[in-house]
């Protein structure tokens, strides 16, 4: 059972959720998210997942490889933050988090009640639009706690601007 959401009470913003990883389209999304916010008075919450690492190996390698993960999530996750300052003027919140993509994005929905809008971009490959928005727009989108905008990875800025 999903947490109601709470975005609408006096105290609280509406938080657009926006997965953050190095595809181009993430930046689409990123783009999109940042503009409702700001139109909206929201916040745009960027997260990262840390694939799980097969730490099968001495402890002192396991935290030097988590130790590379954390810093190369930051540094993703900051470069994000700034595109977000840069189009909307706006300060988002990050969140990093370790495991599989679907499972932390639908734990951190759980855990904060002000997530209201989960923003994906769809990749304009031939291979389809990704497998974060094909799991969840798939089988389990009838059992999503909260709405899924997918924004289109092929749209520039002055196309979202104007439909976000």
């Amino acid at each position: 059972m999903v947490a109601i959401r709470k975005s609408n009470e006096e105290g609280h913003r509406r938080k657009f959720l926006v997965v953050v990883d190095d595809t181009p389209e993430c930046d689409r999304a990123i783009v999109y998210a940042a503009k409702r916010a700001a139109r909206t008075s929201g916040i745009v919450t960027l997260l990262f997942v840390v694939a799980p690492g097969d730490f099968q190996h001495w402890l002192g390698v396991e935290d030097i490889m988590r130790a590379e993960a954390t810093e190369e999530a930051e540094a993703t996750l900051a470069k994000a933050a700034e595109r977000v300052r840069s189009v909307a003027k706006t300060e988002p919140e990050t969140v990093i988090r370790e495991g599989n993509k679907a499972e932390a994005v639908l734990e951190l929905i759980e855990s904060d009640t002000d997530i209201a809008i989960l923003v994906l971009a769809a990749g304009t490959s031939s291979e389809g639009p990704g497998p974060l928005v094909s799991s969840i727009a798939g089988k389990s989108a009838g059992n999503f706690p909260i709405p899924v905008t997918i924004v289109p990875g092929n749209l520039d800025d002055d196309s979202i601007a104007a439909l976000a």
